[in-house]
């Protein structure tokens, strides 16, 4: 059935990069984020000032699977502080409930203002559920023009689609935190 067929493929795509060395996953991580940056800028040039002149910015692409009841995302991505251009890998994962058949490939770029905004994003995570009701409510003011909903105070988030730049984040029930084995140093 489609269902089935839907769980092969998206633990085949899981296993395929489980077999990756840590460095090759490092560089996979780092290439997606340089090619979702074009893209974004291509279709929002104003992007590319808002993230260099910000602390720091996230790039994460998600893989998104609806089955039936059942939707589950996962994805990697990178964050990079521009005072200091250090480099931190992370992961995302998302579960809920709706109705739906299918997959959904998506990237997500964070934008922090603040140096505090994007400490805080590394060292507890960020979770996505009350801030992407906020994105809803505060999708009209500030950078919200240019494609960018504010999720929390000093944090812009970008989402795009195959289709293009999303006007509406879809971040409920999302977790993001730190790839400890990507993290850890080289011995």
């Amino acid at each position: 059935t489609i269902a089935t067929t839907l769980v092969l493929i998206s633990l085949a795509c899981g296993l395929a990069s489980a077999k990756d060395s840590p460095d090759k996953k490092r560089q996979k991580a780092r290439k997606m984020a340089d090619q979702t940056l074009q893209d974004l800028y291509k279709m929002e040039p104003k992007a590319k000032a808002e993230i260099g002149g910000a602390a720091g910015y996230a790039v994460f692409n998600n893989m998104r699977t609806n089955i039936l009841l059942l939707s589950t995302a996962r994805g990697s991505g990178i964050a990079v502080n521009n005072k200091s251009k250090q480099e931190t890998f992370m992961k995302m994962v998302s579960a809920g409930a709706g109705i739906g058949l299918g997959v959904k490939d998506y990237r997500v770029i964070f934008v922090f203002e603040s140096e505090k905004a994007f400490k805080e994003f590394l060292d507890s995570g960020w979770s996505g559920s009350a801030q992407a009701d906020a994105a809803a409510k505060a999708g009209d003011k500030g950078s919200a023009e240019s494609g960018a909903l504010e999720v929390a105070p000093d944090v812009w988030v970008y989402q795009i689609t195959k289709n293009g730049l999303a006007l509406q984040a879809t971040l409920q029930g999302t977790k993001y935190y730190k790839d400890d084995d990507l993290n850890r140093t080289e011995q």
